[in-house]
């Protein structure tokens, strides 16, 4: 009231200085600038100045005064009621007590920048002024003892709304923060009012004569006159006399709760600096007041069970996700311990994510609260944060509950939106009967496995269980047949031997939609499946047919089991023509070429089965034909063992042999049989008469007359060669004897050539000539020109060489006993083999001379006379 201004630090040391010469009545306060605005006056009668001070620049010690302009409102002087600046500087509002309000615009520090003028007229005195800023929208809030209005700056001509038609008074208004959208605040006697630019928002009906009005991070000061009665007023009589004091209150709007409450003496204003709140009162007392902090102030709640407020609180105190996670944990433990199960859930849901979840499942697995663990369960699988467990027990609790509806929204969730482990939903399912939903949820998320074991095991829908295969990729497709086909094909056999057919040759799902060039189809190997007809060889036959017709390179294993299928099938049919048809498909089948690397496999599956055309067919294929004629002798079917020898007896002998053996062991009358056998062996000479007359001895039937021309033949034949042979030797004697004479001549007497003509040219002989002890002569010139040996006759070496080069032969071979061994084993001749390899000199030891060394000469005349003998001897042979 002095005219000074002063400055109270932390430290609370105080100074001043003087800025107006009588009084000052405003001040503001820029919060983001260090700019002062003051109102007051430097001399008497309405005259108030306007001063900017600079408060970080000094001018002689005092902040510097930027501005001074009068306050004056058109020409009239009135009284400065209210000031308010805008925290860019380019706004100064002041209000006056006419009811007309100044608006400065631009630079307020500066007198150059800046533009005056009255925007606003009344009859009311202005009480409170305030701007707004809303992105490039700035408004001002114009408050009277009467009404309020609202001017938009941001526009030309300032266009103004009146958002009420009642006011308040001096410092009974203010501006909130963003919490609450910067509504502006006005208090009356009954209510307090929040404005926004356009309309009247909410209201609050605090009671009493507000005397200051003030907006503190998001709580409402209030100052307002007590109106309890003095306790002395009530004995002075009924005039009640109100007391002095003043009743501070500071409200959170935002959780609607009152955070402090007290009586001053005289409050002089709230001021709010350094995080706390400073009452100032009339007798020049400063009271701090500060806030307690979060967790003090929840602990506070907590203790009240005020847990909805706590949790407001929290919200707007920004606490964590933890923080706010722990309050409601407590107060559902409130509400549990309280008996209100309903409101705990709600509570523990909203702790979802931070509280162990089995904290709240043993609270309520209780039979009858399980409507209650069912909600805290569903939610959990909401945020998918549910385990395998949490999914089993939530199952069991619809199951329990008999809530198929619920159970059919849990489960039909979308693709993307699946939050339990569908895995164990299905087992829980299945376990519970509830087979259609596990069905639903196997099929939808391709638990194929799943599947097909409840529709087969379960629901027994072997026809849906086989659609499904065929709609499965190659791999699984294969692989499900292969662990179900033996259960499909005891069920719907047909269909199942389809789709095998289908798997083996040109698999493609069912529900490809890509075009036939657009995927390969994949073929299954056929033999792995042929364990699934196990019991229906009918299916089994229909499905080999149709792989051998369309895949002609099939496994042998395929073979061979069409084979087997078809005989099984021929031994036991009945009827004669059908019976019939199946013999001809599997000897068909027989001669297609298929079993020659597993001839021993095919020919006992035709000897089990007593097939006998295959049988015979393999036995000839395999050249066994002694087994062929086995097989008839085994069967008495005489004509056919002498149909085998006649046709395989020249590619094996000894079959006439074994057939003749055959029929002397038989008692029955066999002449006709043995007869022709015999004429057989007589033609080729394949047993020796001695043999064969033993062989027949067994037969107790047959008699001499059955072998009666076979032994005179023989025996005819025999005397022939006796002859035969008694004449070469005859003629051999002879011309040994020949040769002896003439080796005898050469030696004792002299050779008298007397050749007249040349044994090459036939011409008459002329000296000089050559004769040679072999009785040929020739011209000298004859022999040189044709000899090829001056030691040789050129008409005998021909024949010398042969009986040289057999000699050589002979000489060579004498040593080759396996050779001997093997043409005496096969020949029928034994002794003709023997005389042949004796007449070699195998037998005997034989030197061959061809040039003798010296002092050997009295030997040479008889070597080389053995060696002409030789020569001699094979001639004439």
């Amino acid at each position: 009231m002095e005219g000074q201004i002063w400055f109270l630090p932390r430290s609370l040391q105080l100074s001043s200085f003087q800025a107006y010469k009588l009084r000052v009545t405003h001040l503001y306060q820029l919060k983001q600038h260090s700019i002062l605005v003051s109102v007051g006056e430097d001399e008497e009668g309405i005259n108030p100045l306007v001063k900017v001070w600079n408060l970080e620049k000094r001018d002689g010690g005092n902040p510097l005064c930027t501005r001074i302009f009068p306050a004056i409102p058109g020409n009239k002087p009135t009284v400065v009621s209210c000031l308010t600046v805008h925290e860019n500087l380019n706004f100064m509002a002041i209000g006056f007590a006419d009811g007309s309000v100044v608006l400065t615009k631009g630079d307020i520090t500066r007198d150059r920048h800046s533009k005056t003028q009255i925007l606003h007229e009344g009859s009311y005195p202005v009480t409170g002024l305030a701007f707004r800023q809303s992105g490039k929208t700035t408004h001002l809030f114009v408050v009277t003892t009467e009404n309020i209005q609202s001017y938009m700056l941001s526009v030309k001509d300032y266009p103004h709304l009146e958002l009420d038609t009642h006011g308040c008074g001096l410092r009974c208004s203010s501006l909130s923060d963003p919490s609450q959208d910067l509504q502006f605040i006005v208090a009356g006697n009954e209510c307090v009012y929040l404005y926004q630019p356009d309309e009247r928002g909410p209201c609050f009906a605090f009671e009493g004569q507000k005397l200051i009005v003030h907006w503190y991070r998001g709580y409402l000061i209030i100052v307002s006159k007590d109106r309890k009665t003095s306790p002395k007023s009530e004995f002075a009589g009924n005039e009640a006399q109100n007391s002095d004091k003043q009743v501070l209150n500071i409200y959170d709007l935002c959780n609607k709760f009152i955070a402090y409450s007290s009586i001053f003496d005289d409050i002089v204003d709230v001021l709010a600096e350094w995080g706390s709140l400073y009452v100032l009162t009339r007798d020049g007392k400063i009271h701090v007041l500060q806030e307690k902090d979060t967790q003090t102030k929840l602990e506070m709640l907590f203790r009240k069970n005020l847990f909805e407020m706590a949790i407001n609180l929290a919200k707007s105190h920004h606490l964590d996700s933890d923080g706010l996670s722990e309050i409601f944990r407590q107060y559902g433990d409130h509400l549990y311990n309280k008996g209100n199960h309903d409101g705990a859930i709600q509570q523990y849901i909203r702790t979802i994510g931070k509280l162990e979840p089995s904290y709240v499942i043993r609270k309520f697995l209780d039979a009858q609260r399980i409507h209650n663990l069912t909600a805290y369960l569903q939610t959990l699988h909401l945020q998918s944060l549910a385990n395998a467990d949490h999914t089993t027990l939530l199952l069991n609790c619809y199951t329990k509950l008999k809530d198929s509806s619920k159970l059919e929204e849990f489960i039909k969730t979308s693709e993307s939106e699946v939050r339990f482990d569908v895995e164990t939903a299905i087992k829980v399912l299945r376990q519970a009967g509830y087979y259609s939903h596990a069905v639903y949820l196997a099929e939808k998320h391709a638990h194929h496995e799943w599947y097909l074991k409840i529709q087969l095991e379960d629901i027994k829908n072997y026809q849906e269980a086989l659609r499904y295969i065929g709609k499965l990729p190659f791999d699984q497709a294969e692989s499900n047949m292969k662990r179900y086909g033996k259960i499909l094909m005891h069920h719907v056999p047909n269909e199942t031997t389809e789709l095998l057919k289908i798997l083996c040759t040109d698999y493609r799902p069912l529900g490809d939609n890509e075009g036939p060039g657009m995927l390969e189809g994949k073929k299954a190997n056929l033999e792995e499946f042929i364990p699934v007809f196990a019991n229906n060889s009918r299916e089994l036959k229909a499905f080999l047919e149709h792989m051998t017709d369309v895949q002609a390179d099939s496994p042998q294993g395929v073979y061979d089991t069409l084979l087997e299928l078809r005989l099984q099938n021929w031994a036991h049919e009945q009827d004669e023509q059908i019976k019939e048809k199946l013999h001809n498909e599997a000897l068909t089948l027989l001669k297609s070429g298929r079993f020659k690397t597993v001839f021993d496999k095919a020919l006992v599956l035709c000897q089990m089965h007593n097939f006998k055309d295959g049988v015979l067919y393999l036995y000839e294929q395999g050249k066994l034909f002694q087994q062929i004629m086995h097989y008839h002798m085994q069967n008495e079917q005489y004509k056919k063992v002498i149909e085998v020898c006649e046709l395989y007896g020249d590619q094996e002998a000894c079959l006439w042999e074994q057939a003749l053996g055959y029929f002397a062991r038989k008692e029955e009358d066999c002449k006709e049989y043995i007869a022709a056998v015999l004429k057989h062996i007589e033609n080729k000479n394949l047993m020796p008469p001695l043999l064969v007359v033993q062989t027949l001895a067994h037969n107790s039937t047959a008699t001499l007359s059955v072998i009666k021309d076979y032994l005179v033949n023989k025996l005819q034949k025999q005397s022939r060669q006796i002859e035969q042979d008694e004449q070469r030797i005859q003629k051999y004697r002879e011309e040994t004897t020949r040769i002896r004479q003439e080796i005898e001549e050469l030696k004792a007497s002299p050779k008298i050539f007397q050749k007249t003509k040349c044994s090459i040219c036939t011409s008459a002989l002329e000296l000089p000539s050559v004769h040679f002890l072999c009785g040929h002569s020739f011209h000298q010139h004859c022999f040189e020109s044709y000899s090829e040996s001056d030691s040789e006759c050129p008409t005998c070496m021909p024949e010398n060489r042969k009986v040289m080069d057999m000699i050589r032969a002979q000489e060579q071979k004498r040593d080759l006993h396996d050779q001997f061994q093997h043409q005496l084993k096969c020949s029928n001749d034994g002794f003709s083999v023997v005389a042949d390899y004796f007449g070699r000199g195998v037998f005997n030891k034989l030197t061959l001379i061809t040039d003798l060394p010296p002092g050997k000469a009295a030997t040479t005349i008889e070597a080389g006379l053995q060696r002409e003998l030789l020569i001699h001897a094979k001639r004439s042979t």
